[in-house]
């Protein structure tokens, strides 16, 4: 079910508040631009900031407006495994299609900790899982042999792969085989990830740019890779840019630049500055992004 562009959504923000408005304009315009799916409550959209009545609300309202429209892979995951079980459940019985599921970050599980932990998900919610192994923020990387051992569960489907170690969608197909669903975390290597046997992006810079993250995923699901060339040498500099500063700061002013949302996000972060506003600006407005 879960391929192509797949827009990891920023969560607006109208004051202290998720601004539901906002977030439902979002949805419809993803769904208007071709986006082949939406992941709320990611890093992206500010999970670590939200309460667990937002959190669960903000899926809500996504799959609400959705309306089956275009497939949902809540946000699920938390180092706490009855937290990651509850906010999984959630996921599923407000009708989103899949969860993603985060290595537990900060307590530093072994390989064996991870195992038990999304096993024990998996036990208790019945719904596609994809694990997310991003090493750079939750400081552990899930093994291949590990992955292989969770891909025996009927439930565990795939994975969102922020390693940006290109070989290991390779060695991920030689233990698990090319059944298993393997999407790119980074929208700067996704080329050479599908090359490498992917079939997608969860993806930042389809916040500011669906339909073109869309292009280039359907380019490269036709192996049209001189295609998914041109879009790659038009967009990395954007790629590049949504993570000048912490993410999802950048992202979140290009939005508000579409004039999507409001250009705010939640402490510990803080907005752009002055000189990262000027890089989101001036690369958007030369991949054709904006107007003027």
């Amino acid at each position: 079910m879960f391929q192509g562009s797949i827009v990891a959504l920023v969560t607006p923000f109208s004051g202290e508040n998720v601004d539901e408005k906002a977030l439902r304009g979002l949805v419809d315009w993803h769904v208007e631009q071709g986006t082949d799916g939406i992941v709320p409550c990611g890093t992206t959209g500010e999970s670590p900031t939200l309460s667990h009545d937002e959190h669960k609300r903000v899926v809500e309202i996504v799959v609400e407006q959705a309306a089956g429209r275009i497939p949902i892979m809540a946000g699920a995951g938390s180092n706490s495994t009855a937290e990651a079980i509850e906010f999984t459940a959630h996921a599923r019985s407000v009708g989103a299609q899949a969860a993603l599921v985060v290595t537990p970050y900060y307590n530093k599980p072994s390989q064996e900790g991870m195992y038990r932990h999304f096993m024990a998900i998996a036990d208790q919610v019945d719904i596609p899982i994809y694990i997310y192994n991003i090493p750079p923020r939750s400081v552990i990387d899930m093994s291949v042999e590990t992955m292989a051992r969770l891909a025996k569960h009927p439930n565990i489907v795939g994975v969102k792969d922020a390693t940006a170690q290109l070989d290991r969608v390779s060695h991920t197909r030689a233990a698990i085989g090319p059944d298993f669903i393997q999407l790119s975390g980074e929208d700067g290597t996704a080329l050479a990830f599908n090359a490498h046997g992917g079939v997608g992006c969860i993806s930042v810079t389809a916040n500011v740019a669906p339909a073109i993250c869309a292009e280039f995923q359907s380019a490269c699901a036709a192996k049209n890779f001189d295609r998914a060339l041109e879009i790659q040498d038009r967009m990395i500099g954007v790629h590049q840019a949504m993570f000048c500063e912490t993410s999802p700061a950048p992202v979140k002013y290009g939005v508000h630049l579409l004039g999507l949302c409001e250009n705010s996000v939640r402490l510990p972060l803080v907005t752009a500055s002055k000189a990262g506003e000027d890089r989101v600006r001036d690369v958007m407005s030369r991949a054709g992004l904006l107007n003027s």
